[in-house]
């Protein structure tokens, strides 16, 4: 199955959300930003329109503004999305490295900022930390290390500049390897991104062996009313955006398409009666599951 490209969809939903002042116009928040400029750079491949590629580039000034510390991008405007988190700054960097590729200065954006938060978040041998304080001084209390964060720092990085981050490469590299083997990834989302990382070294081994684990683990999250659940032992927890990114993993290892398809459907009608209903993560990446365009090599 190709990927979906939907872009009728996905304008009509980027005129819904600027008219409801939801996103690009609405508060920023790392992980949705980064989504949301992949998107822009997307439809700029696809519809050959400049004004695209300007809305994004006009994106990451706003993020770099309001966001931009010293040293990294702080999690989000609102005043409890304090600190960092490294895998939504990896997401970031993949959207400097998309962008980059028609105009080489967010390349170099992309290297500065790798530059900056990677010894902060780094243990080298054992880990890379899930959530550093705003000022990359230290860990955040009461947060350990990330699982797939230096898979995220990994793929990022190499797509972003190989020579340019040889040495941080590496050093994530040795993470990989090591944690590969025994990782068991069982969260909607996280299964989602895994997915979505191993389709850009399909024949490493950490892709060898995380790609059919994370394929049979999610299998038995499928309900028939159309949705993954957020854990196998929650069959009845649904989150219309992490499902978004389980639907963008499918579609990057070619699996599953008829479920792709009936949980695009799904959360088209469905309200969780919270504030995920209006929040721009669900609309912006409900955008990439129907177009994931440069999502996927």
């Amino acid at each position: 199955m190709a990927a979906c490209a939907d872009t009728d969809y996905v304008l009509a939903k980027l005129a819904w959300m600027r008219e409801q002042r939801i996103w690009p116009n609405g508060l920023r928040y790392l992980w949705t930003d980064a989504f949301g400029v992949i998107l822009l750079v997307s439809l700029y491949r696809e519809l050959h329109e400049d004004k695209y590629f300007a809305e994004a580039e006009w994106v990451v000034t706003e993020v770099q503004r309001v966001l931009g510390r010293p040293r990294g991008i702080r999690i989000g405007e609102e005043p409890d999305r304090d600190g960092q988190y490294f895998h939504y700054l990896a997401m970031w960097i993949y959207a400097l490295a998309m962008l980059g590729k028609h105009d080489p200065r967010y390349r170099q954006k992309g290297i500065d900022l790798v530059q900056q938060i990677h010894d902060p978040f780094l243990m080298p041998g054992h880990g890379v930390v899930w959530k550093m304080k705003e000022d990359l001084s230290g860990p955040y209390p009461g947060f350990g290390l990330g699982a797939l964060d230096a898979f995220d720092g990994y793929v990022s990085y190499r797509l972003l500049d190989e020579d340019a981050l040889f040495r941080e490469i590496a050093e994530m590299r040795v993470l990989v390897e090591r944690s590969a083997p025994e990782l068991v990834i069982t969260q909607d989302l996280g299964i989602g991104m895994m997915l979505w990382m191993t389709h850009f070294f399909p024949a490493e081994p950490w892709a060898r062996i995380q790609q059919p684990r994370c394929l049979a683990i999610l299998d038995r999250m499928w309900r028939e009313e159309g949705y993954f659940c957020r854990e196998p032992y929650l069959p009845d927890t649904k989150i219309a955006f992490s499902n978004y990114g389980v639907s963008v993993g499918l579609q990057a290892v070619d699996a599953m398409p008829q479920r792709v398809q009936r949980l695009n459907r799904f959360f088209e009608s469905y309200c969780s009666g919270d504030e995920y209903d209006y929040a721009a993560i669900t609309h912006v990446m409900a955008c990439s599951a129907h177009f994931p365009g440069v999502l996927i090599t």
